[in-house]
C-alpha cells in the first residue's frame, strides 16, 4: 500500500489510499542531453501507456518524472473504469448532436475494452476486474430521466438495462427509484497499473529518467525540451502527460481544477457488500461514487468542490468530507461498516462538455496533450495513448477533433 509518510506529491493530493505500489521502477539520471523520437513527460498512468504503446509501434521512447512514477495524480484515483462519460449522452447529444455523442459514447466503451485486452495479453497482476455499472437516480435526475437516456443509449447501440425501483431493490438493494445496468466497465489497482505498463514499456526499451521540465521550444521538424539542471532533451514529439498540472503552454479554456475526495474502509464481511461488485454512481451534477476492492473494502468517493484549488483549503476539509462520505455510504448501504480506514483527496481536472483535451497543443505543431480527464481518468488515459499513437505517425482521424484543446462548444456556454 502507499506508504502513509507519503501524504503529497507536488500538491496534487493528500493522504493515502490502499493502494499498493507493484513492480519497482528505477529512473536514471539525464546526465548530459539527449536525442529521442518521442519525449512523454509524466509517468503516471496515461504517460505509461502511452510509452508503452510508442514503444510498441516501434518508436524510440524517453520518459520523465520529477517524482517517483505514478504517485501523483493517479495514486488519488478510485479506478472505476466506466464508459459511460461525466456528461449523459442525452445532454452530449444536446450539446453536439446524436450521431457526434453516440460516436463519443462508443469510442470510450471501446477504449476500456482495449485496456482489458492489454492487460490480459500482458498478464499483468494489477488487480483488474471485468465489472458491471450501475447508474443511480439521484434527487436531481429521477426514473424518467433515466429512462430517456437508456433509451438514447440503445439507439446507439450501447449496452445497458433500466431497472425500476422493485427490480433495483430485489437485484442489489438499494433505495433508489430507478438505474440503468450496464456491462463493460472495470475497476484495478491504479497505482500497480500505471506502474506495470510503465515496467513493461521499460521491458521494451522506453528510457526512464528523472528530470524536470522547465520550458519548451517547437517548430514544424521537433521540439526541444530544457530541464531544470540545464541539460536538453530533443525529440521529434513531445507528449504532456502531467496529471492536472498544465503547463503554461496549453492555453486550454474549456478546462478547470477542483478537488474531490474519496475514504475506503476496512475489510468488509462478504454479506455486507453489495452483489456483483457493481461499479456505482449517480445521476447528478456532483455525483457520489462507489467500488469494491480485491480484499473486501468499500471506496466511497465525491463531494467534490469546483471553486477549491489551492492544496491547504483542499486539505483542510478532508476530515469533513471523510465523515460526509462515511454518512453518505451509511445512507446508500446500511449493511456496510462505514469506518474508515483511508482518506484522501486530490485536484482534479475537468471540461465544460466533460470530455478531455487530447491533442496537439495549438501554436506548437510537435507538442501533445491529453488533459481533462474528469471522472473518467484512467479510460480516457488509454483513449489518449492510441490517438497519440496515431498522430505521432500522422494519421489524424475526423473524430480527434471531439477532443482538441482548442474546440468550441456550440450549444453551451464555457
Amino acid at each position: 500500500m502507499l506508504d502513509p509518510d507519503d501524504t503529497r506529491q507536488e500538491d496534487l493530493r493528500a493522504g493515502h489510499a490502499p493502494w499498493h505500489r507493484g513492480l519497482d521502477l528505477r529512473r536514471g539520471q539525464l546526465a548530459e542531453d539527449r536525442r529521442c523520437d518521442v519525449l512523454v513527460v509524466g509517468g503516471g498512468i496515461t504517460g505509461a501507456l502511452v510509452a508503452q504503446h510508442l514503444v510498441g509501434r516501434g518508436h524510440d521512447v524517453c520518459v520523465i518524472d520529477r517524482e517517483e512514477p505514478g504517485l501523483g495524480s493517479t495514486a488519488a484515483s478510485t479506478a472505476m473504469l466506466l464508459w459511460e462519460i461525466d456528461q449523459p449522452l442525452v445532454k452530449l447529444a444536446e450539446i453536439y448532436g446524436f450521431e457526434r455523442a453516440a460516436g463519443i459514447y462508443r469510442h470510450s466503451l471501446a477504449a476500456v475494452a482495449g485496456l482489458r485486452g492489454l492487460v490480459e495479453r500482458l498478464a499483468l497482476q494489477v488487480g483488474f476486474r471485468s465489472r458491471n455499472s450501475l447508474y443511480l437516480s439521484s434527487d436531481t435526475t429521477h426514473a424518467a430521466d433515466l429512462l430517456a437516456e437508456h433509451g438514447l443509449r440503445r439507439r446507439a447501440g450501447l449496452p445497458g438495462h433500466f431497472l425500476d425501483y422493485r427490480t433495483l431493490q430485489h437485484a442489489f438493494g438499494f433505495d433508489r427509484e430507478a438505474a440503468i445496468l450496464s456491462a463493460g466497465a472495470a475497476d484495478a489497482d491504479p497505482l500497480m497499473l500505471a506502474r506495470a505498463v510503465l515496467h513493461d514499456a521499460v521491458r521494451r526499451g522506453a528510457i526512464l529518467l528523472n528530470a524536470e521540465a522547465k520550458s519548451y521550444d517547437s517548430s514544424r521538424s521537433g521540439a526541444v525540451v530544457g530541464m531544470a539542471n540545464g541539460h536538453v532533451i530533443e525529440a521529434g514529439h513531445v507528449v504532456l502527460a502531467t496529471g492536472y498540472v498544465l503547463p503554461a503552454i496549453v492555453n486550454a479554456p474549456l478546462h478547470r481544477a477542483g478537488s474531490t475526495w474519496a475514504i475506503a474502509t476496512g475489510q468488509q464481511a462478504a454479506q455486507n457488500l453489495w452483489p456483483d461488485g457493481v461499479l456505482v454512481w449517480e445521476a447528478r451534477e456532483n455525483y457520489l461514487y462507489a467500488r469494491t476492492t480485491v480484499d473486501r473494502r468499500i471506496v466511497i468517493g465525491g463531494e467534490d468542490e469546483a471553486d477549491i484549488t489551492e492544496p491547504d483549503q483542499r486539505d483542510a476539509l478532508t476530515v469533513a468530507k471523510a465523515r460526509a462520505l462515511q454518512s453518505r455510504l451509511a445512507q446508500l448501504v446500511p449493511s456496510a461498516d462505514a469506518s474508515r480506514a483511508f482518506a484522501w483527496s486530490g485536484t482534479f481536472g475537468r471540461t465544460a462538455d466533460g470530455l478531455p483535451l487530447i491533442g496537439p497543443v495549438p501554436g506548437h505543431p510537435r507538442i501533445l496533450a491529453a488533459y481533462g480527464y474528469g471522472g473518467n481518468g484512467i479510460t480516457f488515459s488509454y483513449l489518449a495513448s492510441r490517438m497519440i499513437g496515431r498522430l505521432v505517425k500522422g494519421d489524424r482521424q475526423p473524430w480527434f477533433d471531439d477532443f482538441a484543446i482548442d474546440r468550441t462548444l456550440p450549444n453551451i456556454a464555457t
